[in-house]
């Protein structure tokens, strides 16, 4: 049977990270792991505490959070998978949205798509030129050679009369390792009418059985061949992916059973032991430091940035889109210009061919003024991933609460002390 429960409608409806995993079990039902101790066998009670768990995090009026909501829904007719449904790109804020939800959004979907082990469904609509898919485009950053893209093409049936989608379709046009499937789904007056999912599969089949660009493929195209591609490609995407995982961990119980060996002849009361532990540790954590911030070391986070390269992006994305935004009038600033320009010269006429040193000072000051915010704005974003980074490196120490809580204290204050004297120098 098939189960409508992923809320749908107009503007953005998915504002939080979906996390949906299908267990295979004798019965059905749904539950989740913010309520766990209710188990959901209505399918439309799904629906609204997925709104109303949306708008508890995020409110009613467009906020986003990357806060995930997890859903596990047991049932005989799935295969075990695990599915993310993610916010779409949304270029303009509405609502309570914030001016950068463009770049929030994308941080988001990048945690999720930078991960080797996962399938990036790209779903772009067919009444827009692919070449502008924000989905392809972003797709692309974390998987250059489309090893791990499967491409979706939707509205198939919105396209203007005389177009069709046949050479993207046929991957011909932006080709894809995996290619392209094309589906037709439900319309939101079919969505508002309760249409049946059966009924809706049953059109999209007569769509392309019926369209003479599709028909040739129409075996290939449809929601139905869309789920037989994916259970495929996951398939085969475990396979490939086994061999590397059993041998980084059979490396990590290699290294394991070395720490084991080294404890066996451990004296904790040695003084010369505990010095040089301490030496080492402190040693160690300056090391850890210094490549998360340089780039390279021996734990590479696969799943989000940190260290230098965030601190790296503050400067090159978000410390430029935040100067975009501000804004100033020409005729204002022209008129201002004038104006300091006379009462520079007071009761003398004007004249000559160059701005008088004073004018040019007094505009450029107040024009100065205005990099201000974001300048320290971006001074406190780094600032704040520093500290992150020196919390990711003291997790060494944990097995040294006190010392951990000492390191983390001195070098915080430390950047702390050093924040001020930036921000005058700023």
């Amino acid at each position: 049977p098939c189960r409508d429960f992923l809320p749908r409608g107009s503007g953005i409806v998915t504002r939080r990270p979906l996390i949906l995993q299908l267990i295979f079990s004798k019965t059905e039902y749904a539950e989740f792991l913010h309520c766990k101790s209710k188990k959901f066998t209505d399918f439309d009670e799904v629906r609204q505490e997925i709104e109303a768990e949306t708008d508890r995090v995020t409110g009613t009026n467009k906020g986003i959070s990357p806060v995930p909501i997890n859903l596990r829904v047991y049932s005989p007719h799935v295969l075990n998978l695990t599915l993310i449904d993610l916010p779409g790109i949304t270029k303009v804020p509405v609502g309570d949205q914030p001016q950068d939800i463009e770049y929030q959004i994308k941080e988001m979907i990048l945690q999720f798509i930078s991960r080797e082990s996962s399938l990036i469904l790209a779903v772009t609509p067919a009444n827009m030129d692919l070449a502008n898919s924000d989905a392809l485009k972003m797709a692309k950053e974390v998987d250059p050679q489309g090893l791990r893209t499967i491409g979706v093409i939707t509205k198939l049936d919105l396209m203007d009369e005389g177009t069709d989608a046949r050479d993207v379709l046929e991957n011909k046009l932006l080709p894809l390792r995996r290619g392209y499937i094309g589906v037709v789904n439900r319309s939101q007056k079919d969505i508002d009418g309760k249409k049946d999912i059966r009924a809706a599969l049953a059109a999209e089949r007569k769509f392309f059985l019926s369209h003479p660009a599709y028909r040739h493929m129409a075996d290939r195209m449809g929601t139905p061949h869309l789920q037989k591609v994916l259970n495929q490609q996951l398939t085969n995407h475990i396979r490939e992916t086994l061999p590397s995982l059993r041998s980084k961990l059979q490396s990590q119980l290699l290294s394991l059973e070395k720490e084991v060996e080294e404890y066996k002849n451990f004296r904790p009361d040695d003084p010369t032991r505990k010095t040089k532990a301490l030496l080492q540790m402190v040693q160690q954590f300056g090391v850890d430091f210094e490549k998360r911030i340089e780039g390279s070391g021996d734990q590479v986070d696969t799943l989000e940035l940190s260290g230098g390269a965030r601190i790296n992006r503050i400067f090159h994305e978000r410390f430029p889109f935040e100067l975009v935004k501000m804004e100033f009038d020409e005729k204002d600033l022209r008129r201002e210009i004038s104006y300091a320009i006379k009462n520079i010269h007071g009761v003398r006429q004007v004249t000559g061919l160059f701005t008088p040193d004073l004018a040019f000072e007094a505009i450029v000051k107040k024009q100065v003024v205005k990099l201000k915010e974001p300048c320290l704005k971006c001074v406190d974003l780094v600032i704040q991933e520093l500290i992150n980074t020196v919390r990711q490196c003291t997790s060494k120490l944990g097995s040294y609460p006190r010392l951990r809580e000492e390191t983390e204290r001195i070098v915080t204050s430390h950047i702390r002390e050093r924040e001020g004297k930036t921000k005058d120098q700023v």
